[in-house]
C-alpha cells in the first residue's frame, strides 16, 4: 500500500511538473478581458527585490540613488487591504487583454485613458511566474502602445515602486523614464520604508 501511495504520488508531481514545462513550451495569445466576465478578477501581484532607489526630499532639491538592500525583501499581496484588481470601478473607459489557459489568468495588462490630459495610464500589469522571461510583459506593454496611438494619445504613463527594481529595469527597457514621484501615496513614511511611488512615462508622437 505504500508502494501503491508513494506511485500515486510521483506520478501526480511528474503531471504537474509536465503542466508547468508546457507553459514555458507553449506560446500563449493575448486576448481581450471583457469587463462582464473579469470585472474584479484579483492579480495576486508579488515580487522579491534585493535593492530599491533612495528618494531624498529636502526642500525642493531631490536626490535619487540606487541602493542595496543588506537581504532579499518580498512585497506579496497580503501586506495591502485591497489587493490589485481588474475594472475598479474608478477606472472609468478601462480595457484589458491577456493570457487565459483553460480559464486560469496568467497574465493581464490595464489601460484607461486620462482624457484631461490625453494620455493612457496602465493601471495593471501581471505576468503570473511560470510565464515570467518569456516576453509575455514586453507583447502586454506593446498592445497598451497600440491603443494608445490609435487613440492618438500623447503619452503612455505607469506607477511603480522604489524598490520594484525588476520592474523598474523592464519599463527602462520598453522606453520609459521617470516622470515624477509620490513620497506619501502608500504611507506617511514612504522613503524610510524604501517605497516611494515612482510615476513613469513614455512619450508618443501624437497631437498634444
Amino acid at each position: 500500500a505504500a508502494d501503491g501511495a508513494g506511485t500515486i504520488i510521483l506520478i501526480t508531481l511528474r503531471m504537474i511538473f509536465r503542466g508547468l514545462t508546457m507553459n514555458k513550451n507553449r506560446t500563449y495569445d493575448i486576448i481581450p478581458l471583457p469587463k462582464e466576465t473579469y470585472k474584479g478578477a484579483i492579480l495576486p501581484i508579488s515580487y522579491t527585490t534585493t535593492g530599491y532607489y533612495d528618494v531624498s526630499v529636502d526642500g525642493f532639491d531631490v536626490s535619487i540613488r540606487k541602493k542595496t538592500f543588506p537581504f532579499p525583501v518580498t512585497h506579496t499581496p497580503e501586506e495591502y487591504d485591497f489587493p490589485d484588481r481588474l475594472y475598479a470601478d474608478w477606472w472609468d473607459g478601462a480595457e484589458a487583454v491577456g493570457v487565459v489557459d483553460g480559464g486560469e489568468l496568467l497574465a493581464a495588462i490595464e489601460t484607461c485613458p486620462e482624457e484631461w490630459s490625453n494620455r493612457l495610464i496602465v493601471t495593471e500589469l501581471w505576468v503570473d511566474s511560470r510565464l515570467r522571461g518569456q516576453g509575455y510583459g514586453r507583447r502586454l506593454i506593446e498592445s497598451a502602445l497600440r491603443r494608445a496611438k490609435v487613440e492618438k494619445r500623447r503619452a503612455v504613463i505607469l506607477e511603480t515602486q522604489s524598490c520594484n527594481m525588476n520592474a523598474i529595469g523592464f519599463y527602462r527597457h520598453m522606453g520609459f523614464s521617470l516622470i515624477g514621484f509620490d513620497t506619501c501615496c502608500y504611507s506617511n513614511d514612504d522613503p524610510g520604508r524604501h517605497e516611494v511611488r515612482l510615476d513613469l512615462g513614455l512619450l508618443l508622437d501624437a497631437e498634444k
